[in-house]
């Protein structure tokens, strides 16, 4: 008998251990033993985009450049710039697994696939640009050309990139903002769904490009009638998705809150929202991706500064590196914005990370 009891609270006390144990920590038991073959595989993974970094020094020094190329040495010392990040970020990463924490080294075993083709890419790009001529310059300039217009017009690109963003966040905000107030209360509202839903569907179809001559004679500065263009974009965005999302709660969940004493106001605010959360998230992320289109749309056509009014004055005056250059600006401000995005939902909906697949 006392042994039957001993074995129980054994029992009882290996379920309590796994119960501690962290998803992180139930993967590592679960994993296999790696064979040596996928030991040496996996470091030579890592390895991989130090590698391909020297390959791409290498076509850059050692084949002959077939234009006149200012200051060579400014792509070099980027790609070194990069190897060098990378170099710091596998030592930190087998730091942290021989500790026994493999969060960050599995991120960065993930990522170098990435960078090795990055360089690749790099190397194949300047072989076809400076080394043989097959993409056409000025047109498509090499890297170097790139690099050696961030470096001249730095300032400039920095002041354009304030504008930008100043008018991106007014813009987005202002939309998000009613686009929020509008779908929500006509999701909860039928009455207010009744005399709304009939706008939406007619502003809804317009493609945000379409206002702007009609932007342009009405508004009274270029500014506002790209705000509007912008904030009119996100709006549509966010009120769809939140009218949706609202539209979608189930009626049980309004009528047991309803049962435990719960107001209109905490309808709303408890019940709806929290559920209509997702939604409402994916048309914030999708508000931002037709922003940035308005945006660079209003910047080319009527906005007197930003990248996109560079990039438009750049190409009257034919050089093509510094255009090439703002596009780079405005593909790494929209990657973090997409980023920051992207964190503020996986933070808000953190209750579905055991969930998602």
């Amino acid at each position: 008998m006392s042994e039957n009891v001993q074995m129980k609270t054994d029992y009882d006390a290996d379920l309590e251990q796994l119960g501690r144990l962290t998803r992180r920590e139930l993967k590592e038991l679960e994993e296999k033993e790696k064979t040596s073959i996928q030991k040496v595989m996996e470091v030579v993974l890592m390895i991989l985009p130090l590698v391909c970094g020297v390959i791409a020094i290498l076509e850059y020094m050692l084949l002959p450049d077939q234009s006149r190329n200012k200051n060579p040495m400014y792509y070099v010392y980027v790609l070194v710039i990069f190897m060098f990040i990378y170099f710091c970020c596998g030592l930190m990463a087998a730091y942290n697994k021989w500790k026994g924490n493999k969060v960050f080294y599995e991120k960065v075993r993930f990522a170098a696939p990435l960078c090795s083709a990055l360089f690749l890419l790099l190397a194949l790009y300047d072989y076809l640009t400076l080394k043989t001529g097959t993409l056409t310059q000025p047109f498509v300039p090499c890297m170097n050309f790139i690099i050696n217009a961030f470096v001249a017009d730095y300032s400039m690109l920095i002041e354009c990139t304030i504008h930008t963003l100043r008018l991106l966040m007014i813009g987005y905000c202002i939309g998000v903002s009613l686009g929020l107030v509008t779908g929500i209360t006509c999701g909860y509202s039928k009455k207010v769904r009744y005399w709304v839903d009939p706008v939406i569907k007619f502003l809804g179809p317009i493609p945000t490009s379409t206002w702007i001559p009609v932007i342009m004679v009405v508004s009274t500065s270029l500014f506002a009638g790209a705000v509007f263009i912008i904030a009119l974009g996100s709006w549509f965005a966010v009120t769809v998705a939140s009218l949706t999302g609202i539209s979608n709660v189930d009626q049980e969940f309004f009528e047991a809150a309803r049962t435990l004493g719960a107001n209109k106001r905490q309808l709303v605010f408890r019940v709806a929202i929290p559920h209509a959360m997702p939604s409402i998230l994916q048309g914030c992320t999708q508000a931002m991706s037709s922003s940035c289109v308005a945006l660079m749309i209003a910047e080319m056509l009527g906005v007197k500064a930003g990248l996109g009014w560079y990039m438009t004055w750049q190409t009257g005056w034919a050089s093509y590196d510094k255009v090439f250059a703002a596009l780079f600006v405005i593909c790494l401000i929209f990657t973090l914005v997409t980023k920051v995005l992207e964190r503020i939902k996986r933070y808000v909906l953190r209750w579905q990370n055991g969930v998602e697949k």
